[in-house]
Parts: structure tokens; sequence; C-alpha cells
């Protein structure tokens, strides 16, 4: 175990242990580091951050929590996989020990295993107020149906230990109801909070990835963020590209992100309909300089709980186009703040791109509405507050004294 676990509590301080599967690069990675981070610049607070460790190929975040003050405590036994072993157990009683030692007063987990582990250690040490947060869920679309129906009976019972359930939007927490996790009351819906200011303003930035990859400034660039992950379906961004290279021979495909489909996808990519056209780039940190310089951002996923692409996307002003799952069209009003359209239609997404290239009169003010949109509603600021507001409330009503040394 690693970390810093043994800072000394200061008394009234609030005590919060958050724990998370992983710190790969996604949306909840960099939700919980700002969490933690912002939580932190309130003396009432005082926040340790217990993740474990990354699956192959999946990239870290771990330098982005520690550049904004954040210093995990790695448990390395706990791994984001949907299964159990013994090396689970190592988990859960580190991660006990690791509770009973620091006596939060609130255990807040992020991401299925995490939920799994952290909220079973919290009640075994007699923790007051126990939280969960569903960035998306793994309940369909992942799995076989056994290993599907044996998920979805998991988290109904993770369920009654947890004193507020948490989804990132309507979708995701309607999909978890629907799914017999919990009644609509059990949920609480707090979006995603980011760090977009420097997303605001990327004009300097503009140019130098499509001179990095060798894309005149006048080709259409198109791209895709995230984990090559079948659940990502890259395989329907690639189709649909070379549908899109019929109709425009000079448009130009980029896709950002590693994983374990990256040889698959490459080989595709050599087919002769798109040979020499789509550029992979690996990870990348410098995301301000990939959206500045490209024209379309698209979401292929066939399942998807709040993506910080299209967040992402939207603050620098670069029109996304997406399937509608998941929680995208909480996230994205069609035709006013991006454009939607069914899971796995090569056909429609092609299209839609195309039509967004063919008119940048409309495209502009669409990404003039999404960027306003954004800026109102995932800040990292607001994400903070909301955040303070309900750990307040929960701790009020289970009568916790949090102004002792509890």
């Amino acid at each position: 175990m690693s970390g810093h676990a043994d800072h000394a509590r200061v008394p009234g301080q609030i005590r919060v242990l958050r724990v998370i599967a992983r710190l790969n690069v996604g949306g909840p990675a960099r939700h919980v580091a700002l969490l933690n981070a912002g939580m932190d610049t309130d003396r009432r607070f005082r926040s340790w951050l217990v993740t474990g460790t990354e699956n192959p190929s999946e990239g870290t975040l771990l330098d982005y929590a520690q550049a904004r003050g954040v210093e995990p405590v790695v448990i390395p036994e706990i791994r984001g996989q949907a299964s159990l072993t013994p090396r689970d157990l190592m988990a859960l009683t580190k991660l006990t020990a690791l509770t009973r030692r620091l006596r939060p007063h609130i255990v807040h987990t992020h991401t299925a295993k995490a939920g799994f582990l952290g909220r079973l250690a919290a009640r075994a040490a007699g923790v007051p107020v126990v939280l969960h947060t569903y960035h998306g869920h793994v309940l369909s679309g992942y799995y076989s149906q056994a290993k599907t129906r044996a998920l979805q009976l998991m988290e109904r019972g993770l369920a009654h230990l947890s004193d507020q359930l948490i989804a990132v939007s309507d979708r995701v927490r309607d999909d978890l109801v629907q799914f017999g996790v919990a009644p609509a009351e059990r949920f609480r819906v707090v979006p995603l909070g980011l760090d977009l200011a420097p997303l605001f303003d990327v004009s300097a930035q503009r140019g130098v990835l499509r001179r990095e990859l060798g894309v005149s400034l006048d080709a259409p660039l198109v791209g895709i963020v995230g984990r090559l992950f079948p659940i990502k379906n890259h395989a329907l961004f690639l189709d649909a590209a070379a549908r899109l290279l019929a109709e425009q021979p000079d448009a130009r495909f980029v896709i950002v992100g590693d994983g374990a489909l990256r040889d698959e996808l490459e080989a595709r990519a050599e087919h002769p309909d798109l040979a020499g056209r789509v550029y992979f780039t690996g990870w990348r940190h410098d995301l301000a300089t990939v959206y500045a310089d490209l024209d379309v951002l698209a979401v292929s996923s066939r399942n998807e709980g709040t993506p910080v692409s299209a967040i992402e996307a939207m603050a620098a002003g670069c029109a996304v186009v997406a399937t509608r799952v998941g929680g995208l069209p909480d996230l994205i009003a069609d035709g006013r703040t991006g454009t939607l359209v069914p899971a796995d239609d090569p056909a429609a997404l092609s299209s839609a791109i195309g039509q967004t290239l063919r008119d940048p009169l409309g495209t502009r003010t669409i990404c003039a509405a999404a960027r306003a949109d954004v800026e109102h509603r995932f800040m990292a600021t607001r994400l903070v507050d909301d955040m303070k507001a309900l750990y307040l409330h929960l701790l009020a009503a289970k009568g916790v004294a949090w102004g002792e040394d509890t």
C-alpha cells in the first residue's frame, strides 16, 4: 500500500474516504481527482483517495491527480475487473483495515469494483455515511447474460448498503432503475465536473496536430477519443469513415487512445478503403491540441455514461456526432448542441458527419450553443459545491456530530 494514508486527522474536519478501482484515462478518474482537490480547499473537509492499479494498455491519470495536489493511496490488489478472485479478498482486507484506521465519516465509492469492495469495507468498519456514484454501468452490452444477471443481483444487494446512490445523468439513473438496482427515489443525479477552462480558447493550438500528422489545414479531420475497447465500437467509426471517404476523399481520421483492440483496428485501417487516411496517436494528455484541429468528434459507443471526450470537445468548440445511447441524450440536445444517430448504423453516422462538415454556418451555431451549455453544467466548481451540500445533508440526516473528533 502506498500514498499518504497516515496524515494526521484534524479535529472538527469531515473525513471523506473516496475509492475508485483505478485511475485509468477517462471521466471517472478526472472526476474523483478534481473532487478530492476541490473538497480539500474547504477546511471543513479532509479527503483521501484510494485506488487500485490500471489494466494493461489503459493509460493512467496518476499524474493528472498529482498535479492537482492529490496523492492517492494505492492498494495494488484492487483491479477493475468484473470477477471475484482471492486477490479481491486481500484488497477487501487491506481496505477495511485502512478504513478502520482513518475512521472516515463518509466513504464515497466510484466504479463497480470499488463500489463492491468499498461499500463492504465501509459497513464492516462502521462508517456512518456510504455513497456510490455510477458513472455508467456494465449491466448491458459487456458480458454474457448469466454474468450480467449476477452483476445486477450484486448491485441490488450493494444498494442496501448505501445511504445514497448517485448517477451522473438522468439516463444512467433510469437504466439502473430499469435493471432493478434500486427505485428512482434512492438515486440523486449529480453530473460530472471537469476542468474545462483550458478548453474554452484553443486557438493557440490550432494547426499543431495537423502538422504532426501531415494533414493539410483545409482537409476535413474527424476524430474519436477513448479506450480501444469493444463497448466503444471503433469498428463502427472506421466503417463510417470508409463510407464518408467515398464522398469526401480528402477527409482524414484520427483515433486517440489505446487498448486491447489496437492491433485489430490498425489492421482494418490498412484495408484499401481506408489505407493511409487513418492515424493512431495512442494516449495523449494534450487534448486541447487534439480538439483544436478536429472538425468533428465522433462517439460511436454501444453504451456510455457521460463521455468526457464529448464534453471536452463541446467546450473547445468542436462539433460532436454521437450514437443515441446511455447518457448521451442527456448531454446532447440533438440538432441544438450536437447530433445524435442510432447505434450500430454506419450509414447514419457517416451521413451525420458529412452533413456537419458541409454546413459550416449551422455547425458554428451548434458549437456555440454546446460550449455555453457545458460551461453551465459540467464545471468542477459546480461538482464540488453539489457534493459538499449532499455530504452535509446526509451527515445531518444520520445525526453525525462531525464537529467533534468522532
